[in-house]
């Protein structure tokens, strides 16, 4: 009877949410509608509200979700930086687009999205972190960071020059993005306008307000903090990202390092800093933004100096996690708050009415679960990333899709929705029929992903594999030959490695051969797995 009961309750929750295969009646879409697309860095689903989180509360975002459609399977092809920029700009794999990494160089000669919508008659704009080039296609007016950009009075170039404004990013890519949208409130044309913040990305520096706000609190810690990997392969156990090993006290943790250095041996075990790591933003404040930071900073180091060397490393575990959640938890504050702002102007303009709205991020990230901070595995804290769109008149508000979407996919939507035909070559599928409620003419089963950073920081192993809403299967190859497959639906947290268990015998035949099938789809195959390693090696 329980488990009667349960199948019950899910087809309801099922039903209740669109989550299932039933219909709405197609409405005639809004013709020439306005995009912003809203992306962050490094944000976590984990660290949303909507999601589920008991980490933070995102209500400005979570407005995205009780307006419009939330996504609990969206995912990314590669999950790292300016690959995944890459990714959504061109609408191909990294392979075909050529940024397989950081490294690597972005295939200038691809078309972007911007250039499509600019030259199909849309103003178009860029605010924020785009990482790469300094010069983005296809945009009428930009104002980004070079780089990384710093979280304190960042430098920024312009297709006027370059410029510093003083400030803290958030606010200033939020101010710089409704100044654009007052200015082009009176055009005829309409707007895609890329909204791209720098939070969360590490260091995290968070505004001095929520930085006193976020360091009185305490937070949950995740089952997994202190995995030992023993269920999975050589890749978990050899990555370089655990948080007591790997996070920098500095660079990370804001102990300073003459704090590091007057302790000597005391602070050990002691992690390789970037030069200059804690000072390249703290050192960009003026004296009124350092004395807004340093009492907070004081007490860091005050605690950390009587209490580290006497810590166990459990001890030392639960205090790194805690400073990582109050930092990147308080610099996404910042984001919710300005996204907040922006569609507050939204309602206030009048535009909101023909405006779609998407919120996403570059990736997932780790919050502590397997011990681990940064991105990059296959494993559904990085693979997966949160997508949120708003598009009143067609999306049923509250609706939430478990449906396998993916960055590769958000060009062809948003041109889509603009009445606009995408180039041949794209290698997505639009999400148009989600959006719409049309269940029937979405079709995918599984998605693609492929990691090459390596070797490189955090020492993630090479690694590509097939993703569908039950199962998930893993190859690593290059310095080792291992498979990894995880039953999503049984094994969430993916703690246990089927591949050599019989009873997913058939399972592991099926999806080996699926994935041979959607590699040629998406023309990799294992001449490129070899080029790029003796690219990547220098040969």
């Amino acid at each position: 009877m329980k488990k009667i009961a349960l199948i019950l309750i899910s087809v309801v929750l099922l039903s209740s949410c669109n989550g299932g295969k039933e219909d709405q009646p197609l409405k005639e879409l809004p013709k020439n509608p306005n995009i912003i697309f809203i992306m962050s860095d490094d944000h976590a689903y984990q660290a949303i509200s909507a999601y589920g989180s008991e980490l933070i509360q995102t209500p400005n975002i979570d407005r995205l979700a009780k307006e419009g459609m939330l996504f609990t399977n969206a995912c990314v092809t590669n999950s790292i930086c300016a690959p995944s920029r890459a990714t959504i700009l061109t609408g191909k794999h990294s392979h075909i687009n050529g940024k397989i990494d950081n490294r690597f160089p972005f295939d200038t000669t691809q078309l972007t999205f911007p250039q499509i919508f600019q030259n199909n008659g849309y103003k178009t704009a860029m605010f924020g972190k785009l990482h790469f080039g300094n010069n983005p296609k296809g945009v009428d007016e930009f104002v980004i960071l070079p780089g990384q950009g710093f979280y304190i009075n960042p430098d920024f170039i312009t297709n006027r020059g370059d410029t510093t404004i003083e400030g803290y990013v958030t606010d200033i890519i939020t101010d710089l993005s409704i100044d654009w949208l007052k200015k082009e409130s009176d055009s005829e044309a309409p707007f895609m306008m890329m909204y791209l913040h720098k939070a969360p990305h590490r260091p995290w520096w968070p505004r001095a307000d929520k930085f006193k706000e976020f360091t009185t609190k305490t937070f949950p810690e995740p089952a997994s903090l202190f995995d030992d990997y023993s269920n999975r392969g050589t890749a978990a156990k050899t990555a370089e990202m655990n948080l007591l090993q790997h996070m920098m006290y500095s660079h990370d943790s804001k102990i300073r390092p003459e704090t590091v250095a007057e302790m000597g041996e005391a602070a050990s075990p002691v992690v390789k800093e970037f030069e200059g790591s804690f000072y390249a933003p703290y050192g960009r404040a003026t004296k009124e933004q350092k004395a807004a930071y340093d009492p907070v900073l004081d007490t860091i180091n005050n605690y950390f100096a009587e209490h580290w060397p006497t810590m166990s490393d459990e001890e030392k575990m639960k205090w790194k996690y805690q400073r990582y959640m109050q930092d990147y938890l308080g610099t996404i504050a910042s984001v919710d708050d300005n996204v907040g702002r922006l569609l507050d102007y939204l309602d206030e303009s009048g535009l909101a009415e023909n405006t779609i709205v998407i919120y996403t991020s570059d990736q997932g990230f780790y919050l502590g679960e397997h011990g681990w901070f940064d991105k990059r595995f296959i494993y559904d804290e990085s693979f997966k990333t949160p997508l949120l769109v708003k598009w009143p008149g067609v999306i049923k508000p509250g609706t939430v899709t478990h449906e396998m979407v993916q960055n590769l996919d958000f060009a062809q939507t948003m041109l889509e929705a603009a009445g606009i035909s995408s180039p041949e070559d794209m290698q997505g599928e639009s999400l148009m029929p989600l959006l719409q409620g049309d269940h029937k003419n979405w079709t995918r089963e599984a998605v693609y992903y492929h990691y090459y950073e390596y070797p490189a920081v955090h020492m993630v192993k090479r690694h590509y594999g097939i993703v569908t809403k039950e199962f998930k299967l893993v190859h690593f190859y290059h310095d080792v030959d291992e498979w990894e497959l995880y039953d999503r639906l049984n094994d969430p947290h993916e703690m246990m490695n089927v591949y050599a268990d019989p009873a997913y015998a058939e399972t592991v035949e099926k999806l080996k051969q699926e994935l041979v099938q959607i590699r040629k789809k998406y023309k990799d195959s294992p001449e490129l797995d070899q080029k790029f390693i003796e690219l990547y090696e220098g040969k």
